[in-house]
């Protein structure tokens, strides 16, 4: 499989193989270590049993959450509009793969993680005992006994963050180097912003955060494979 883009992040590093063995390799790590409480021990005070932003403060929440969500919706409202209504606009009928690639994994990555955060029910670090909650820490692959159930949350892996990461389909859509380039550090910049919000509140784990990453680079790729082979055996004839 090979990508259209160009640059590091096309490289045979960055490609489906070995995101795929990096997202195996993220799991079995943080799931083994210590790692996640290490981190959010930093950010809790076990004193005063708060965490180091509030998440009541209101800018933060709007710039960072509430914001960010409707932004994040605007932007795929209007990719979808310019692809049905705009069709005839000469920037659009060029970039129309790119488009539908965006436009798709926006779709598909916040809708595939929030399936599985509905399956993995995996606590959050503040519904934790350690961290002031009333859930044992619970391993992904632990297995309770048959008098246990699995409490019914959905923290992982993050899916705040899915959206922005959704949008690393953008170097997809950019062509030059230069636009890609800050394209990707614009998503990575809005991705990891709003998921270190979410983990400063205590609503993830660092591990969260990276597997939903990881995640969304993976299906980006998956949906410009699909979107390539649909163009090559129906539009290029």
């Amino acid at each position: 499989m090979h990508l259209t883009t160009k640059g590091y992040y096309s490289s045979r590093w960055f490609s489906l193989p070995m995101t795929l063995v990096y997202l195996v390799l993220a799991v079995i790590f943080f799931e083994w270590s210590a790692l996640d409480s290490l981190v959010q021990n930093y950010f809790y005070n076990a004193e005063t049993l708060t965490w180091m932003i509030d998440r009541n403060e209101p800018i933060l929440h709007f710039l960072l959450y509430s914001g960010i969500k409707k932004l994040f919706i605007a932007i795929v409202l209007f990719l979808l509009f310019a692809l049905i209504f705009l069709r005839k606009n000469d920037w659009v009928k060029h970039n129309v793969k790119g488009l539908v690639i965006v436009v798709l994994s926006c779709l598909i990555i916040p809708l595939t993680v929030g399936a599985l955060k509905d399956n993995t029910n995996m606590p959050c670090p503040n519904q934790l005992v350690e961290f002031g909650g009333q859930y044992d820490s619970i391993g992904l692959f632990e297995t309770l006994g048959a008098d246990s159930q699995r409490p019914i949350t959905r923290c992982y892996p993050a899916g705040h963050a899915s959206g922005g990461f959704a949008l690393l389909s953008l170097l997809f859509l950019f062509r030059t180097k230069k636009s890609r380039n800050n394209a990707l550090i614009g998503v990575m910049l809005l991705g990891w912003s709003t998921a270190s919000y979410k983990i400063l509140i205590g609503d993830h784990f660092l591990s969260h955060t990276i597997v939903t990453m990881l995640l969304a680079w993976i299906i980006v790729l998956l949906i410009n494979s699909w979107v390539s082979y649909i163009e090559s055996r129906f539009f290029n004839k």
